[in-house]
């Protein structure tokens, strides 16, 4: 008989329509709650819903400040655009942000912003911001090779880069991550050529999951995560297959099957996105009605 993989839970708590008090009141009293292992923002400078000129802050600069005020936790975004920041940029940020949270990051990053048929969330916020959204198969090429300068950034003194997409010259990154090679790189993402660079370069593979894929899609993906493992030759069982799915404050029973079935499709790290504004007591009632059930389920199963 095999050990099952451990399951882990955390909560997302999208920067959006909120504030940064309500956020941190939330983040604190997560990182007080040993069953809540990691803590998520996203990577978006206009909101996704609700209106479109209503506040949101700034995923990096947010992440940095709650890594000075909390202890515990893991922590990151779910995920960072790669065509917001240069790659190496990211990498530098990422550094500092592991050495104030103590060696507490986890680097999450996905393709970013594509043209896409019929979306208008991308062309608005990358617009607006001056970015340049892509093809969905350059996107692809480009993140390839911001992991493999992310990851040299970490772990080499000095070096030059010659891609497709990027060109750096006499790179370095003092001080290092804490952690060391680096952080654990997430990559979010569920197309077929993205889950290449996963089987590549990922520590974990993250998924959104309820109300944005089924259950079922989530295990679809992670079939095509394990043929492109096969096919370089990588034991899939490396990479921690994570999701994020949107937790219900008045059916949390119905946010507990969701997350029974994801971990029998064989995902083993969740993130329960918290819809705002965030009850008083929200980390202690995901604690109380999801996570504590569903790991004791999970344990006697």
């Amino acid at each position: 008989m095999t050990d099952q993989p451990r399951v882990s839970f955390g909560l997302k708590t999208v920067p959006s329509h909120t504030t940064y008090d309500d956020i941190l009141r939330v983040w604190q009293e997560a990182d007080a709650i040993p069953l809540i292992e990691h803590a998520w923002l996203w990577d978006h400078m206009l909101p996704l819903f609700g209106d479109p000129g209503g506040p949101i802050y700034e995923g990096w600069t947010l992440l940095a400040a709650l890594a000075a005020r909390t202890e515990r936790l893991r922590l990151g975004l779910m995920v960072t655009s790669n065509l917001t920041r240069p790659p190496a940029v990211l990498a530098k940020i990422a550094a500092t942000v592991d050495v104030i949270s103590g060696g507490r990051l986890v680097l999450g990053i996905g393709v970013g912003g594509t043209h896409q048929p019929g979306d208008i969330s991308v062309p608005r916020e990358y617009d607006a911001y001056g970015l340049t959204a892509v093809s969905p198969a350059e996107g692809v090429a480009r993140l390839a090779e911001s992991c493999t300068i992310i990851r040299r950034m970490w772990t080499e003194d000095v070096f030059d880069f010659e891609g497709r997409h990027y060109r750096l010259k006499g790179t370095r990154c003092a001080p290092k991550p804490v952690q060391r090679p680096g952080p654990p790189v997430m990559i979010g993402g569920w197309g077929i050529r993205t889950l290449r660079v996963v089987a590549e370069h990922a520590d974990i593979w993250n998924i959104p999951a309820h109300p944005h894929n089924t259950v079922a899609y989530v295990k679809e993906r992670g079939a095509v995560l394990d043929e492109h493992c096969a096919a370089i030759g990588r034991d899939p069982a490396e990479i921690i297959r994570s999701a994020q799915m949107v937790a219900d404050y008045d059916d949390p029973a119905a946010t507990r099957g969701t997350a029974l079935e994801l971990i029998d499709a064989g995902v083993t790290h969740i993130a329960l996105g918290l819809r705002t504004p965030y009850p008083e007591g929200v980390a202690h009632w995901a604690t109380d009605h999801v996570i504590a059930p569903v790991l004791a389920q999970t344990a006697h199963s």
